[in-house]
């Protein structure tokens, strides 16, 4: 009876939080981010990225796409962190819509923008960084828009790796998005708003450290890193666009089957899905490593649709793999000169 309380109001956040978030509210944060920053063009979209070079010579270049509705933000900053500290140029952007991207006017179901339109995006933001070919790693959408890259200009693309997507999200032959999905989220989400309600920078840190207890549990949760990102992105950014996700939700709708030109891919590929996915189901990476030439595949046991995961230390190490396997000695020559 007790754990049915307790779940009801939400998960309990660990004893030190409102400490760490005092220390981090009484910071100024202009100095948050730790690379170049710039805007890219994108036909007639202004595209935000932040470029981060590692010390020492790179090994290469790490391009990241967020999933729907998210911008670059989200991603962790370990992860990212242990991408650069392993030798990497890590660029990361926020998509259109999201972040500092320009959020479209005049969008509509009618005269709606494409992952093929994002795709260019992605190629726009190593055009502005000088980044002749990039690993691409993609989460869900971002892993749709990373194969669209692929396909649009495979010689600017030196691996990918995608995680948590799909080929086709509609493929009639696979299972779609269970209900459990919904529900779930819907369980574990409606006792956070407690804290979107009350509002103010303290509740909105609480609820993004609830949320990944939540949804992730407490394995690598970093309170500092998540009250640090969340404050920096109310005092100097803009925020969540809501309408950003039925945007990429359309363009997801509407972008069909991209089985037939991933089977002619040249580029080396690692898959990376949860088992227990009930959002995109395994079976679409299964398809994906089917589909795609020499592309390889790692489940993930009992793990949903949710990033950062259990033991994500020995994901990256996978990532770093792939990707240092996947770079050519001319790549790393041309890193040389940056």
């Amino acid at each position: 009876m007790l754990q049915r309380v307790k779940k009801a109001f939400g998960p309990t956040l660990p004893p030190d939080t409102d400490a760490v978030i005092d220390d981090v509210l009484a910071s100024d944060l202009r100095d948050y981010l730790r690379g170049e920053t710039g805007l890219a063009t994108s036909g007639s979209i202004q595209i935000w990225y932040e470029s981060i070079l590692p010390e020492g010579t790179p090994q290469g270049s790490i391009l990241l796409l967020m999933g729907m509705g998210g911008d670059c933000l989200m991603w962790p900053p370990s992860f990212v962190r242990t991408l650069v500290d392993a030798g990497y140029h890590v660029i990361r952007y926020d998509h259109r819509g999201t972040g500092m991207s320009d959020w479209v006017k005049g969008w509509s179901r009618q005269q709606p923008y494409t992952l093929a339109d994002m795709a260019g995006d992605a190629i726009a933001v190593l055009n502005a960084t000088q980044t002749g070919r990039a690993h691409l790693v993609g989460l869900s959408m971002g892993g749709m828009v990373a194969q669209e890259a692929a396909i649009q200009a495979p010689d600017r693309v030196a691996s990918l790796t995608l995680m948590m997507t799909s080929g086709h999200v509609d493929d009639p032959d696979l299972p779609q998005t269970s209900s459990r999905y919904f529900i779930d989220s819907l369980s574990k989400g409606l006792p956070l708003l407690k804290y979107r309600l009350k509002g103010g920078e303290r509740n909105l840190i609480k609820e993004r450290i609830a949320k990944q207890i939540a949804f992730l549990g407490t394995e690598g949760l970093d309170v500092q890193a998540l009250a640090e990102v969340v404050t920096y992105d109310l005092r100097h950014r803009r925020g969540i666009n809501l309408q950003a996700m039925r945007q990429h939700l359309t363009a997801i709708s509407n972008s069909g089957s991209r089985y037939e030109r991933l089977s002619t891919l040249n580029v080396p590929t690692l898959v990376i899905h949860g088992t227990d996915d009930l959002l995109i189901p395994l079976e679409h990476a299964k398809k994906l490593v089917a589909t795609i030439p020499d592309a390889e595949g790692v489940w993930l046991d009992g793990v949903g649709h949710a990033f950062p995961m259990a033991e994500m230390a020995k994901v990256i190490e996978r990532i770093l793999l792939h990707v240092a396997t996947s770079t050519t000695t001319a790549e790393r020559d041309l890193a040389r000169l940056m």
